[in-house]
C-alpha cells in the first residue's frame, strides 16, 4: 500500500506546483492582482487559475479516505493483492480525473472517473473490513 500512497502524494505535489506556477504567472502577466490570493475573492480570474485551484483542493477531499484506509491496511497488517490493485486503480483514476479537469474539463467524463475511484475506495474498505 505504501507505493500507491506515495504515488498519490506525488500527484498531489505536482498539481500543487502547477497551481502555484499558474498563480505566479497570473500575477506576473497582470491578469490577477496579488491581493486576490489573500481571500481568493474580489475579482474575476482566468479559467486556468480556477481550474488548478479546484483541482488541488480535490486532492485533499476524497483522497484523505484513501490515505486512511491505506494506513489501516499497514497498521492492521492486512496483505491483499486485490487491495493493492484497487489502490493503484484509485490513483490512476485520480490522475485521469485531474487530467480531464485541467484540460478539456468535460463534466461527465470527470464524474465517471470520480465515481469509479469511489468504487475502488469502497472495494478497499470492503476488503479491509472483511479481513478483520
Amino acid at each position: 500500500m505504501i507505493y500507491p500512497m506515495f504515488a498519490m502524494f506525488v500527484l498531489t505535489c505536482l498539481i500543487g506546483l502547477l497551481a502555484v506556477a499558474v498563480r505566479i504567472n497570473s500575477v506576473r502577466n497582470g491578469s490577477v492582482r496579488p491581493r486576490f490570493y489573500q481571500l481568493m475573492q474580489g475579482q474575476d480570474v482566468p479559467e486556468l487559475v480556477t481550474k488548478t485551484t479546484r483541482c488541488i483542493n480535490n486532492m485533499f477531499e476524497v483522497p484523505t479516505l484513501f490515505y486512511a484506509v491505506s494506513v489501516l491496511y499497514i497498521a492492521v497488517g492486512v496483505n491483499s493483492d486485490v487491495a493493492v490493485g484497487l489502490a493503484w486503480c484509485f490513483v490512476a483514476l485520480r490522475l485521469l480525473q485531474a487530467v480531464i479537469h485541467l484540460s478539456y474539463n468535460h463534466v461527465l467524463h470527470r464524474m465517471v472517473s470520480f465515481f469509479l475511484g469511489l468504487a475502488c475506495l469502497a472495494g478497499l474498505w470492503g476488503i479491509l473490513l472483511g479481513s478483520l
